[in-house]
């Protein structure tokens, strides 16, 4: 498959490094040269200087025989124009990120009349991922599958839930809720685990579920489960926009405090119903006084990295809040886990894997595609999603007799709408779509879970 991408900031860099590993062509465009340098010096992709709405560079780049453009320059303008160019030399995908809220309301319209395959807001994505979070504050990390029905959530094992020492399966006899343990990270390894792994206070666990069942096994140990009631935002920019218009959907209180004092205005014409403070989020006294001692949750997304993670550390030691940063710069990211700060967001790995989701989708054979994608466990695994169209190996067949590959659990069947976490006796039908998780990479197909 030929790709190209326009841009390489840190998602493009972050899409070049992932799609490497999806067997494609790459060819990489961007204005900076410094960057072109540096990324093909690192990964195996063609690089290209120069603007990527120019029909010259395109065709240098392979337009009339590509199969998909990426445009995530840092102008949506640009982003839309590349691919409307795209498309009127060759017959490719296109797809394009588009942050600008202006646009949010039109996508449909973008995407029906310009002919864009795809439309992604990375703000509105990390936004939808934190009130996830906050709707549920006990879990580090959720991921949604089937639409909503089902969820793979993260958590620490806590002294509290007296889960130390036990193995997964005299835990689900205990607990009786109909779950799956699916990942589970220690200090010493990262595991896709069977019923005699032996779970100890501080690893960190992951569990699939529909998000009643997640709840029920979730009180049954002593984790709250009921969403906050106030957050405070630190940071008025697009996510913290988009978060509060989710927030206030689900009734829930929202303070934001933002410096700048003409943005404060206009979230205040955007968002009537939130409470908007002039001010400096990284002033503790600030803080203090709006009530963080007793907030539910504190939420950081100032554009500074090293802000967002030092107010929450603060948080951690004057209140017993949800805690959610975001970040932007990649390279530190197992020294951020190692803080134990709670949530933190990445909207560059977000936005990617919605993408790698649609490139792989086109990769399928017609018999299954890859509906929903995610990257887990520090990017060590994946969880996907097939919707199974036909007849296949694996179908029909119980899944105890099937020669799965290893580190590989089918973790959930929907069928229908309804949701079973499956045993050894189930089967996989045409119609239903599975959840897969497995640390083997690049999963196209539902025949791919067999061992050749």
């Amino acid at each position: 498959m030929r790709i190209i991408i326009v841009g390489c900031g840190k998602v493009g860099r972050t899409l070049a490094e992932q799609l490497q590993e999806e067997e494609t062509d790459l060819t990489l465009i961007d204005t900076n040269a410094d960057k072109i340098n540096q990324l093909t010096e690192n990964i195996d992709a063609m690089g290209i200087v120069g603007n990527g709405a120019s029909i010259n560079i395109l065709i240098e780049a392979g337009i009339e025989t590509a199969d998909i453009l990426i445009a995530v320059t840092a102008s949506d303008e640009l982003n839309l124009l590349c691919c409307l160019i795209a498309q009127k030399t060759s017959h490719c995908h296109t797809i394009a990120r588009v942050r600008n809220p202006i646009y949010n309301q039109e996508i449909g319209f973008i995407k029906e009349r310009l002919g864009i395959s795809m439309i992604i807001n990375p703000e509105a994505a990390a936004a939808r991922e934190i009130s996830r979070l906050l709707r549920f504050p006990s879990a580090i990390t959720i991921d949604s599958f089937a639409r909503g029905r089902v969820e793979l959530l993260k958590f620490k094992v806590m002294p509290e839930f007296g889960l130390d020492g036990m193995s997964i399966f005299q835990i689900t006899e205990k607990f009786r809720c109909d779950i799956l343990f699916c990942a589970a990270e220690s200090r010493d390894r990262v595991s896709i685990p069977g019923g005699n792994y032996i779970i100890h206070n501080g690893d960190y666990v992951s569990i699939i579920a529909s998000p009643q069942n997640a709840a029920l096994f979730f009180k049954k140990i002593g984790l709250k489960t009921n969403q906050v009631k106030n957050t405070i935002i630190v940071g008025g920019g697009s996510i913290s926009y988009y978060l509060a218009r989710a927030l206030l959907a689900m009734k829930i209180d929202v303070r934001i405090i933002e410096k700048d004092r003409m943005r404060c205005e206009t979230l205040s014409d955007l968002l009537p119903d939130a409470t908007i403070i002039n001010g400096d989020g990284t002033d503790r006294r600030l803080l203090l006084e709006e009530g963080l001692s007793q907030a539910e949750s504190l939420v950081t997304l100032t554009n500074l990295d090293e802000e967002n993670i030092f107010l929450a550390l603060f948080a951690k030691t004057v209140s017993n809040a949800k805690l959610v940063a975001k970040v932007n710069r990649l390279a530190f990211d197992d020294i951020i886990d190692s803080l134990d700060i709670g949530s933190v967001i990445f909207p560059k790995y977000i936005t990617a894997d919605y993408i790698l989701q649609y490139v792989r989708a086109m990769q399928n054979s017609i018999g299954s595609n890859v509906e929903t994608l995610y990257h887990i466990l520090d990017n060590q695994a994946e969880a996907l999603e097939f919707a199974i169209h036909e007849n296949s190996p694996v179908v029909g067949i119980p899944l105890s007799e099937l020669n799965l590959k290893k580190n590989l659990l089918v973790g959930c069947l929907n069928r229908n709408g309804s949701i079973r976490i499956p045993r050894g006796h189930d089967t996989i039908q045409v119609g239903d779509t599975v959840i897969i998780v497995t640390t083997n990479k690049g999963l196209r197909d539902i025949r791919d879970i067999l061992e050749k």
